[in-house]
């Protein structure tokens, strides 16, 4: 009797275990819990300009800035994000407010902006853009460009709620 008694709670343990491992269908979600949110960039602040437009494009275009926009700690994509973008383009210098335009991230955290070409500034090909929008942290980023030949670059960001 001793050992039905066993064998009964090591099988009622064992189903308990079955079960809150979701192998019957009780499956929790996944999480990515230490996905550190991005720090801004020395630099990238630089000729920002606070509440720039959403445009379609910015300038002639020709060039692709794109990235995606996570939430820091479970990685989830986050829909509807302002990210602004500005660079030095062969339509003018990073500080000039026809080089500055802002997008918004579709529903999958991705965003894609059409802008001329960047060029060099300072040396370096680069970008700047910002999330400046205030439901999540402040973040700037500064992405150089492996080569001023390059027609897109790729910057992506992970915020964290304020």
């Amino acid at each position: 009797m001793t050992t039905d008694l066993i064998t009964r709670r090591s099988l009622l343990a064992s189903g308990t275990a079955v079960v809150a491992a979701g192998g019957l269908g009780l499956v929790l979600p996944a999480r990515a819990n230490g996905l550190a949110p991005t720090p801004s960039m020395r630099g990238g602040s630089n000729n920002y300009r606070p509440g720039a437009p959403i445009v379609d494009r910015i300038g002639g275009g020709g060039f692709w800035m794109s990235g995606t926009v996570r939430r820091a700690g479970d990685g989830a994509p986050l829909a509807g994000q302002r990210i602004q973008i500005w660079a030095h383009t062969t339509e003018g210098h990073e500080r000039d407010p026809h080089s500055h335009g802002a997008t918004l991230t579709n529903e999958n955290g991705e965003f894609r902006l059409e802008m001329p070409q960047i060029v060099p500034a300072f040396g370096q090909p680069h970008g700047h853009l910002a999330y400046d929008s205030g439901e999540f942290e402040t973040v700037f980023l500064r992405p150089v460009m492996p080569s001023s030949k390059d027609a897109s670059l790729s910057a992506h960001f992970v915020l964290q709620p304020i």
